[in-house]
């Protein structure tokens, strides 16, 4: 039988005292009050609990037995409860975030160190997947991504420093194919393509007379991993749309050469988003904080 755990509590306290009065001190009730909790208790259980006189309170057999078994878990939820003080006053604890590779790359990764550093007592645990998730059903407390890829029931919170991105080849490539002019030029060149876990490819993004423009260009390459996509631009086997982030040591290498640069959109951020505003986590308040 579950019974109320106040009541259970109530009267552990007074079996502890074997008295209302200064159980009720404790507790801060009247000891009308705690009287009438411990009988409702005992009705409940259809046994006495407490014997009862003007001047002393003991313990009846089946109070005796119920308070050895139930001070000790007590104690256990008493000490449970103090683990989640702890959790209320400092960040601790497990962090689970989904996050797609580039965010893990370009946005955490360069400050993941002093942020574990800030924070010895944060578990980060970062789930890297491409793909569009339910954060709630994978168990995640937090996802990141751009802003159009959010749900619209999120909590979204912009972090991380703008990400741009950059159009290049290898100097050879443009050599032998020619440079684009516009970004529609690019339909007649291998484009080196990325592609989604849902299978589809990306479609690069440009500006034209101040008007976003799609490009869905084509190529005989493609990949899920830009790495790879880059190794291929480097190679010369066509032309890459990624992270500036990730070329930019490449083009001052001279081993991929930007263009198109002037039809770039403006440089985005990512957003960090959540279920809900109320309840939130020390440590995920601790994460947006650092990263903001």
């Amino acid at each position: 039988m579950n019974s109320d755990l106040n009541a259970l509590s109530a009267f552990a306290r007074v079996a502890y005292w074997r008295s209302f009065r200064r159980a009720a001190q404790e507790l801060q009730v009247s000891p009308s009050a705690l009287s009438h909790t411990v009988s409702k208790l005992e009705q409940t259980l259809g046994l006495r609990l407490l014997n009862r006189s003007t001047r002393s309170v003991s313990l009846s057999d089946a109070g005796a037995r119920l308070f050895a078994q139930l001070n000790p878990a007590l104690d256990q939820i008493s000490q449970a409860l103090d683990v989640l003080n702890e959790v209320r006053l400092r960040p601790m604890g497990k962090l689970k975030l989904n996050v797609p590779r580039v965010a893990a790359q370009l946005v955490l990764a360069p400050k993941l160190g002093q942020f574990l550093a800030a924070f010895p007592d944060v578990q980060l645990d970062l789930v890297t997947n491409d793909a569009l998730v339910d954060i709630v059903e994978q168990g995640c407390d937090a996802g990141i991504r751009f802003g159009e890829s959010l749900q619209q029931d999120m909590i979204a919170v912009a972090i991380g420093q703008p990400l741009q991105f950059s159009v290049c080849a290898s100097p050879e490539y443009l050599r032998l194919h020619g440079i684009p002019k516009k970004p529609k030029d690019l339909l007649k060149h291998a484009c080196l393509q990325y592609r989604f876990p849902s299978d589809l490819h990306y479609v690069w993004q440009f500006l034209a007379n101040g008007k976003a423009l799609d490009v869905a260009t084509n190529g005989a390459f493609a990949s899920d991993d830009f790495t790879t996509i880059i190794q291929a631009a480097v190679d010369g086997a066509g032309i890459c749309y990624t992270y500036q982030a990730h070329v930019a040591a490449l083009i001052k290498q001279g081993k991929l050469q930007a263009i198109l640069q002037e039809a770039i959109p403006p440089a985005e951020r990512m957003y960090l988003y959540y279920p809900s505003r109320s309840n939130l986590s020390l440590s995920l308040r601790a994460f947006i904080d650092f990263y903001k």
